[in-house]
């Protein structure tokens, strides 16, 4: 039975596939591109990615995640499919049990949706599990003691912010705002500043190299290559580190904002644990430049990211079926 269980991270940006034993056997972005005179699937994870912005009328190229919930229940269920096979191996004749992450903040709606889309994507079983408690268990944490552990999990849709004992969440909030908005400050920024009009692609390839949120020692530039808003013709335009820091300032205040609601909120024994402990950093979210250091410097609790913050949720979610094993088997 062990070797049927994968767990699921359902991201926004992509989705990344844990089977039991082998590990994260499976990171690709969340697109589907589908023709839609027919609403035939053509291409799905990196293959779809790279039609995004570059399909001709009949084919969208689309995400059908949106801040961490379904938009397209029909494409997600096809999408999860998919995926399941790919990491499965199509020889297999069992229907795996899989465990999926959603955002701590989702309703119950919303958790249901995911269930019902992984049946019928071809689980034989479905649980489903708060993206702060898969990040811990992810991160190496035992979720189980009686000691408060604090979870920021900062993905491509969402940002979930939690306070974790016991195995359970003590205070979580989920904030609308995260990577992708981190994407979408560049685009405003660059159309506001350099009058310089650039697609989704060409944000994230500016966000990775010189994005950030704490000011550099050295700074970095790169050029960055568009349609000029004026003329309309294409045009480069030389970007630098400081400017990502006045682009990305609004989220990232709202962020920090939130951090503070849950650090007030927390019991004052958890919260003492905290100090204590420190503050993990997950999701691919974190590793934008300075995340740790800002949020240390805004709280004076000691951040720390985690070894590989992507697949944190991934590893969490495949190991919380051994978790509950371990639970029952205690019980």
């Amino acid at each position: 039975m062990a070797g049927s269980d994968i767990g699921i991270d359902l991201g926004t940006a992509s989705v990344l596939v844990y089977v039991r034993g082998k590990g994260v056997v499976l990171k690709e972005p969340s697109v589907v591109a589908y023709d839609k005179d027919t609403n035939e699937i053509k291409a799905i994870g990196e293959e779809a990615r790279q039609m995004m912005g570059r399909t001709p009328g009949n084919i969208a190229a689309v995400r059908p995640l949106r801040q961490g919930v379904i938009s397209d229940y029909t494409i997600t269920e096809k999408m999860l499919r998919y995926f399941i096979q790919k990491a499965m191996g199509r020889k297999t004749l069992k229907r795996p049990r899989v465990c999926i992450g959603v955002p701590s903040g989702v309703t119950e709606v919303e958790k249901n949706a995911v269930w019902q889309a992984a049946l019928e994507a071809g689980a034989r079983d479905v649980i489903i599990i708060e993206e702060p408690i898969a990040a811990a268990l992810g991160s190496g944490i035992d979720i189980s003691r009686p000691c408060g552990n604090m979870i920021i999990d900062i993905g491509g849709g969402t940002t979930d912010i939690a306070v974790i004992s016991l195995g359970d969440t003590v205070i979580s909030h989920s904030l609308k705002l995260a990577g992708d908005d981190f994407d979408a400050a560049i685009i405003r920024y660059l159309r506001k500043k350099h009058n310089l009009l650039v697609g989704d692609r060409t944000a994230e390839d500016v966000k990775i190299r010189i994005g950030g949120v704490y000011e550099r020692v050295s700074p970095l530039s790169m050029q960055v290559k568009g349609r000029d808003l004026v003329t309309g013709l294409p045009k480069t335009v030389e970007v630098s580190s400081t400017e990502m820091l006045e682009a990305f300032r609004e989220i990232i205040l709202q962020i920090l904002e939130v951090i503070h609601q849950v650090l007030e909120e927390t019991p004052p024994e958890l919260a003492a644990d905290i100090a204590t402990r420190g503050i993990l950093l997950t999701g691919g979210g974190s590793m934008l430049f300075g995340m740790d250091e800002l949020i240390q410097e805004t709280t004076g609790i000691q951040t720390t990211a985690v070894d590989d913050p992507i697949s944190a949720v991934a590893i969490g979610t495949g190991r919380y079926t051994e978790f509950i094993e371990g639970k029952q088997t205690k019980a």
